[in-house]
């Protein structure tokens, strides 16, 4: 009774506290300017970041930058701090600063003189603009992508080009009964106008590599609803991207051709010499796979020679590349590599390109099991844009290890892995947002400390334990959330006999004031599987603590950060290792803190929400209360209408191929690793949040489970977000669904 007294009740209590958390902004992203000599010898850089924050009036979230100036002296830093407020951004897409920092490119999203949508293609010189480019009017080609997965604004290294990736021009479609002649093509020569025939299937074809200018597209009757295959959840619309170069004196604007029909480029940028473009490309047939938070997509690193005339590829075919990185002296490429299909995301390689001799080499392999507190290899998916020592010798990265993000170096010529961080360092999480002649800026934050940003310079090799990091903003942190990481070891009769002896992690998050009795929990299993929880600031569980739930957050084995072999343990056991690692975790925790074991709440999304039905499931009169968003519950009947039909014979344990179906016994394989199945005996009352554009679970799933349990007598609400996807991101989709998560595990452990 006395917890119950300490969590709060009112509903407007509890909009208040999510309107004040709302309030800490997210760091997105940081550039370092030129550096610059004063007149009395001191050195200095500027440092501009960008900021995105919820503003739940205008049911947005707001874009900001802020300035900053860093003094110093013998990579020391002396004096760090802001240059002034911040100041929103409006319709900025991308954004990227030349070489030199004299000019910076901006690809912009706003209305034209007519009032439609338009995107704009922008370079300043300095305080000034000196282009802008319509490139909707243009209709070279079609929107131009700003995700993170293609996305690309690159300068030339001699400032003269823009390389960005844009999606192919289509032919345009008109109806069989449209007036007008059957397929006509208008090309401006002289006041003449001629018409063309051309079939469809060759309008992909290319004989060459060069550059070429689009000429107006024939109409194309018969066509007019032919599918597109997009890149899936997150990547609707984007089909078959292009890349695209802007020359900055004449505004030309050129599509370059020759790519292999059967690649989609992306994460492109300028060879050292400017003759050609690097990129990576992934292959799209048979059919098109989803590919956010896949990185497992077959890949390679490509070049177009666009003086030689040729596309060659550069990596391994059969393999996943993504995120290279050049390096400042122009020699060497750096990218990530690891199995093709497979679990979508897994231990990476680092991979070492020779620009001048052609080999290739690896610099970090993958690592199977760390030793304990040892580097346990690289997860992520994006090196941070600019990740190189000045002597181009070592590369800064960060990466998982167990349940936080740390920063490593990484010496490109004998292999060796560092740590960054000193050890009286803040426990936290790390990531690197930029690096340039050494002077590091990266983004911190905790479960009880919003997001902010520090810089250092790196040391010396040998003396990284050394770096010395400054704030540039003030650290809020919240003074009444604590927390601590949790070991867990299954019980012997739980072990993996493939791979025994694994253990893992969940953190903890309590309030700190002080109860006679004990705290209501809410069990948080991360989706995936293979992800993670790190200890960073996170809005809902920081919520719902202050609220006075303890909130526990549990990586399971099969989550990243603790070895492949992790990662590959949890194959086949969907269902069942990763569902007993959650309840395992939760009884160890009630055995070491003050939590009320009869007021246990479950809260997860896709396969997070997939494990609390199982857990809800397989423990039918354990927990209190259930809330899942977009959860898979039907593994099979998931296989033809998701993006991802590999995640579901792969983490069945099954052989994923395009060519053919599951045989008749894998459909009983996967129905029975499913959530669907133990539904007649739920128990608990259930909130379900679906997405109705979520390509990645399709809402179906949910609702077969709602209708399920209602006919089993099961309490249940369903919210249905119109517009959102799979990550129900959208400002109004985010603020509700917290309120409603709020209310109703207040409504069954409290009321």
């Amino acid at each position: 009774m006395a917890a119950a007294a300490q969590v709060m009740q009112k509903a407007q209590d509890v909009a208040a506290l999510y309107r004040h958390l709302c309030q800490f902004p997210s760091l997105s992203s940081a550039s370092i300017g030129p550096e610059v000599t004063t007149q009395y010898g001191g050195k200095y850089s500027n440092v501009y970041t960008e900021w995105a924050q919820r503003d739940l009036d205008r049911n947005e979230l707001v874009k900001f930058c802020r300035q900053y100036i860093v003094f110093h002296d013998n990579n020391t830093v002396v004096y760090a701090g802001a240059c002034g407020n911040g100041s929103e951004i409006r319709g900025e897409l991308l954004s990227r600063e030349s070489p030199s920092g004299a000019l910076k490119a901006v690809l912009r999203e706003t209305k034209n003189r007519s009032g439609e949508e338009a995107q704009f293609l922008e370079v300043w010189d300095r305080n000034r603009k000196v282009k802008s480019i319509n490139l909707t009017a243009l209709e070279k080609h079609g929107k131009v992508y700003e995700d993170e997965q293609f996305g690309s604004l690159s300068w030339s290294h001699s400032e003269t080009h823009l390389l960005y990736i844009a999606e192919k021009k289509r032919p345009k479609t008109k109806s069989f009964f449209d007036a007008g002649h059957l397929t006509t093509e208008e090309e401006e020569d002289g006041a003449e106008k001629t018409v063309k025939v051309r079939a469809p299937r060759d309008l992909h074809r290319s004989s060459h590599v060069g550059v070429g200018h689009c000429s107006a597209f024939l109409f194309l009757q018969g066509d007019q609803f032919v599918l597109h295959e997009d890149w899936g959840e997150c990547l609707v619309g984007k089909s078959v991207p292009a890349l695209c170069v802007l020359d900055i004196e004449s505004g030309n604007i050129s599509v370059l051709e020759g790519i292999p029909a059967d690649v989609s480029p992306g994460q492109a940028f300028w060879s050292p010499d400017d003759t050609g473009v690097l990129f990576v490309g992934w292959w799209h047939s048979p059919y098109h796979l989803g590919l956010k938070y896949c990185a497992n997509r077959r890949s390679a690193l490509f070049f177009v020679d666009l003086t030689g005339g040729k596309c060659e590829t550069l990596s391994c075919d059969s393999s996943a590349v993504f995120s290279p990185r050049l390096s400042p002296d122009k020699c060497r490429v750096v990218y990530l590599q690891c199995a093709a299909l497979g679990p979508h995301l897994q231990c990476c390689q680092m991979l070492m390109y020779d620009w001048y001799t052609k080999v290739t080499s690896c610099v970090v392999d993958i690592v199977s099991r760390p030793a304990d507190g040892q580097f346990g290899g690289i997860y992520t998916s994006l090196l941070a844009p600019f990740c190189w020592s000045a002597d181009s010798r070592r590369v800064i990265i960060d990466t998982v290890l167990r349940s936080r993000q740390v920063l490593f170096v990484v010496d490109i010529m004998t292999g060796m892995v560092t740590a960054l961080q000193p050890q009286d360092t803040s426990p936290g999480s790390w990531k690197l947002m930029a690096a340039d002649r050494d002077l590091l800026v990266v983004r911190f934050s905790s479960p009880n400390c919003p997001p902010t940003v520090k810089v250092g310079f790196l040391p010396p090799p040998g003396s990284e334990a050394d770096i010395a990091w400054v704030s540039l903003e003030e650290e809020n942190r919240i003074a009444d959330i604590d927390w601590s990481y949790k070991s867990h070891r299954p019980p012997p009769e739980q072990e993996n006999p493939q791979y025994p002896g694994l253990d893992f992690e969940s953190i903890l998050l309590k309030p700190r004031s002080p109860l006679d009795g004990c705290h209501p929990l809410v069990v948080y299993p991360h989706g995936g599987p293979q992800h993670f929880f790190i200890s960073e600031w996170m809005l809902f569980p920081a919520a719902l603590c202050k609220m006075g739930f303890a909130v526990l957050l549990v990586n399971y084995r099969g989550s990243l950060g603790f070895g492949q072999d992790s990662v590959m343990s949890i194959l086949g056991k969907v269902g069942d290792q990763d569902v007993k690692d959650v309840q395992t975790a939760v009884l160890q925790l009630l055995q070491s803190e003050p939590i009320h074991p009869h007021k246990v709440a479950l809260c997860g999304g896709s396969h997070g929400g997939f494990l609390s039905c199982h857990l809800i499931g397989q423990y039918p009169d354990f927990y209190k209360a259930c809330v899942v968003r977009n959860p898979v519950t039907n593994i099979p009947a998931m296989v033809g209408s998701t993006d991802i039909p590999d995640w579901c014979l792969v983490e069945s344990g099954l052989t994923f191929s395009y060519q053919a179906l599951p045989e008749a016994p894998h459909w009983g394989d996967m129905l029975n690793k499913s959530p669907i199945i133990y539904v007649s005996k739920v128990k608990t009352p259930v909130l379900l949040m679906l997405g109705a554009e979520d390509r990645r679970v399709p809402n179906t799933q949910g609702l077969e489970y709602y209708k399920a349990l209602r006919a089993h007598g099961v309490e249940a609400r369903l919210l249905w977000y119109p517009g959102n996807n799979h990550s129900l991101d959208k400002m109004d989709a985010e603020s509700d669904s917290f309120m409603n998560i709020a209310l109703w595990i207040l409504k069954h452990l409290e009321g």
